[in-house]
């Protein structure tokens, strides 16, 4: 008598699987075998209302405690964060809500000057994108789109969603509206075309979960010192992947938050995490990129 197994499981459709172990060879632009980025998110949330991280536990609203927290973010971390990055000769990707042209566009302006990949992050992180129906997400990626062009002169390729969250349209529109690239699939270590209904790939660059501030400082307590390690341990074990004559090229990125990693306890250990990233770069080990010019670079390497 036959056996009878379960069938596959249901499955988003967008790409195949494929292990790293059996892909097209290929380095970045100055020979490296690992891009790095940093992901700057820079983010604006309704008084009173809405989503957040909390560093205390929430307070029927207003919730002066946990919206101040973040706002700080705005008013102070990010700079000191800017004079960091600034000082070390790295680029960063601004991943921003558009309500911070309302609110502080001298930050955006500040990025902008720095010569900083601006990618679209919603327009406020106190909404969850994937709630919306498929017109009011379309317009959404459309405003947000428009408005980083006619406020800052980019034309943006790229999208995070606010709290990394879909409906099942959202790489469809994203292809639909313009974008080029997500950062919302967190599944490779390579930047990857991922299938839309219109025909056109939209690339899937890597975004990470664990070298997250929010995730390891808020959600599991981590201390900055730690934090800071995983950031050079990520880095010297990636580098040792990427030396092989065929080894594959990886991307490294560090999600960074500065109402988190702007405190000035934990800048300091930030500022030594990224010492030893500069470090690799200037012994040609790192190209110190953004997720911008990693996804134009492979879409080069797949032609």
């Amino acid at each position: 008598m036959a056996t009878s197994y379960p069938g596959a499981l249901p499955t988003h459709g967008r790409f195949d699987y494929q292990g790293i172990h059996a892909r097209r060879h290929y380095r970045w632009p100055n020979g490296a075998g690992l891009a790095v980025y940093l992901g700057f998110n820079l983010e604006h949330f309704a008084f009173g209302e809405g989503l957040g991280a909390a560093i205390g536990p929430a307070s029927p609203q207003p919730d002066v405690l946990n919206y101040s927290w973040r706002e700080y973010g705005n008013r102070v971390g990010a700079w000191r964060c800017l004079e960091l990055f600034e000082g070390l000769g790295m680029p960063a990707a601004a991943l921003i809500n558009t309500a911070l042209y309302d609110h502080c566009p001298e930050l955006v302006a500040a990025c902008v000057a720095r010569g900083d990949e601006l990618v679209g992050h919603g327009h406020t992180n106190a909404e969850r994108q994937g709630q919306l129906d498929e017109a009011a997400e379309r317009a959404l990626l459309v405003q947000c789109r428009e408005r980083i062009l006619h406020e800052s002169g980019q034309e943006t390729a790229g999208w995070l969603s606010p709290w990394i969250s879909e409906s099942l349209h959202t790489p469809d529109l994203l292809a639909e509206t313009g974008y080029g690239y997500t950062l919302n699939w967190c599944h490779d270590d390579q930047p990857l075309p991922m299938r839309t209904r219109s025909g056109q790939p939209l690339w899937a660059v890597p975004y990470p979960q664990e070298l997250n501030d929010i995730p390891m400082v808020i959600a599991r307590q981590m201390d900055a010192r730690d934090f800071a390690q995983m950031v050079i341990d990520q880095l010297d074990e990636m580098v040792a992947q990427t030396q092989g004559p065929n080894s594959p090229a990886l991307v490294m990125g560090i999600a960074l938050h500065p109402y988190i990693m702007g405190q000035p306890y934990r800048l300091l250990h930030l500022r030594r995490a990224l010492q030893q990233v500069a470090a690799a770069r200037d012994r040609g080990q790192v190209w110190m990129s953004t997720p911008g010019d990693i996804f134009r670079h492979a879409v080069q390497m797949a032609a």
